[in-house]
């Protein structure tokens, strides 16, 4: 992947006009609100992009207005936001500008050429046992979605306003009592084409925040996530974003509170640039894991992380990949014997404070028993990774250790390097590093042997 350096963009916000809406009694009906307007924001990726031009998405019919009507009922949404997107594809803008619950699955991946401005509230009920039998379902980790969003050119915008709102709190509840529960993922791209989500707040999902799958060319910029629990059952696998089986897709300028990956390149994952993000609580941008299912094909390539902040996380940068043997993990996630390859990794720019690790690379994901990770090396491959400008310092856990760099055999990693890394342990020792089975030639950093 060949990075390019945007030409600064001036972001003109969005003109918004909301006249005539309470006595419109036509919820769907553009031609009677000619005078609303919603002007979507003009987000670009910057200041970098993954080497090709984004398509053209061509302004909307002015005309071609649907403002979404709450239901009377208030208990599910879900038919009126469905009319309303029959009603606008093809050209015209969905609006919504009130407090709606969705409460039945929401297949919105037939859109072509839309935008979606969600000013005010979305939320969804905690009806676990219905959700767990009527979502849509992802092979890949159990996973699973109450609503998603595909097609060609579809812009989804909040201005700052708009919130996804997961009610989270029964579903840690319910995980709590039951590890192997499979639990939905607040927000889902899937099989969209040239487009862009911005300026949204979401908080607490039942598990991910975000899945962009089987997706291109997509740019997600200024988004706030935030996850609390309420009691001592906590949001588990909150992942901020999961790219699967996507390419050509920007992260940026957003702002993420959780308790696992910030970031996290699934399978199939390339051509990827993640820019501007203040992570906190989470578990790194991690690439990974790979490796999990047997004859399954893995591979993450052209991946540019950079300008991170990353505070009070498990890791700061992450590789993850998964032994060459079946591995006991955990009830809903186990695996390992996988193949595939990680290749053109670059991390650049990464502030670190407190810290478990500055840096995590283990092809050993999932097991805690290294000898037999080492009788069984994972058979992903790790080549082309470049850490570099990293500073700050680690939490107390492993001081005066700040990081680890650690591959099952010499010739499953190659050309690592690790350049102007000047992350230091709260102590004030020397930091020290994990280094197994790669190049220390290629490492500019204080590397001592792995501990069995």
């Amino acid at each position: 992947m060949q990075l390019y350096r945007s030409i600064t963009f001036v972001f003109t916000p969005a003109i918004l006009t909301l006249a005539g809406l309470a006595s419109s009694s036509d919820a769907f009906d553009g031609q009677s609100r000619r005078g609303s307007h919603v002007d979507r924001p003009n987000i670009k990726p910057h200041p970098l992009h993954p080497g090709k031009q984004f398509p053209h998405s061509p302004p909307r019919d002015a005309s071609k207005y649907c403002f979404v009507k709450p239901s009377c009922s208030h208990i599910d949404d879900s038919p009126n936001i469905l009319e309303a997107f029959q009603r606008c594809n093809h050209g015209g803008t969905v609006v919504f500008d009130a407090t709606y619950i969705i409460a039945s699955p929401l297949d919105l991946t037939f859109l072509d050429r839309v935008d979606v401005a969600i000013l005010g509230t979305i939320g969804f009920n905690n009806n676990i046992s219905y959700w767990t039998e009527h979502s849509f379902k992802y092979e890949y980790q159990n996973s699973s979605a109450m609503w998603r969003f595909g097609g060609k050119d579809v812009n989804i915008y909040g201005l700052g306003d708009g919130l996804i709102d997961g009610n989270g709190q029964a579903w840690y509840d319910a995980f709590a009592a039951n590890p192997s529960l499979q639990r939905p993922i607040l927000f889902v791209l899937d099989g969209l084409h040239g487009g862009s989500v911005s300026g949204l707040q979401m908080k607490n999902p039942p598990m991910w925040f975000n899945f962009i799958a089987n997706s291109s060319e997509i740019v997600v910029s200024d988004i706030k996530l935030n996850v609390e629990s309420t009691n001592g059952n906590p949001a588990k696998n909150t992942d901020g974003w999961d790219t699967y089986r996507s390419d050509s897709i920007v992260l940026q300028d957003s702002i993420i509170n959780n308790g696992d990956d910030c970031v996290s390149f699934k399978p199939n994952s390339t051509n990827i640039v993640v820019q501007g993000l203040q992570c906190n609580g989470s578990h790194g941008i991690s690439v990974g894991s790979l490796g999990q299912y047997i004859n399954e094909f893995d591979i993450v390539e052209n991946v540019y992380v950079y300008n991170i902040s990353m505070s009070n996380a498990s890791d700061g940068a992450r590789i993850k990949v998964w032994p060459g043997s079946y591995t006991p993990f955990q009830p809903s996630l186990s695996g390992g014997g996988g193949s595939g390859y990680v290749m053109n990794v670059t991390y650049d720019g990464l502030y670190n404070s407190n810290n478990d690790w500055a840096i995590e690379l283990t092809q050993c994901y999932g097991s805690t028993n290294l000898t037999l990770c080492n009788e069984y090396p994972s058979n992903m491959t790790i080549s082309n990774v470049i850490f570099k400008n990293m500073w700050g310092t680690t939490s107390k856990k492993y001081d005066p250790k700040v990081g680890t760099l650690v591959c099952s055999t010499p010739s499953t990693c190659s050309n690592i390097r690790a350049q102007n890394i000047t992350v230091q342990p709260p102590s004030g020792k020397p930091a020290q590093w994990i280094c197994n089975n790669v190049n220390n030639t290629l490492l500019d950093i204080n590397c001592v042997a792995q501990e069995s």
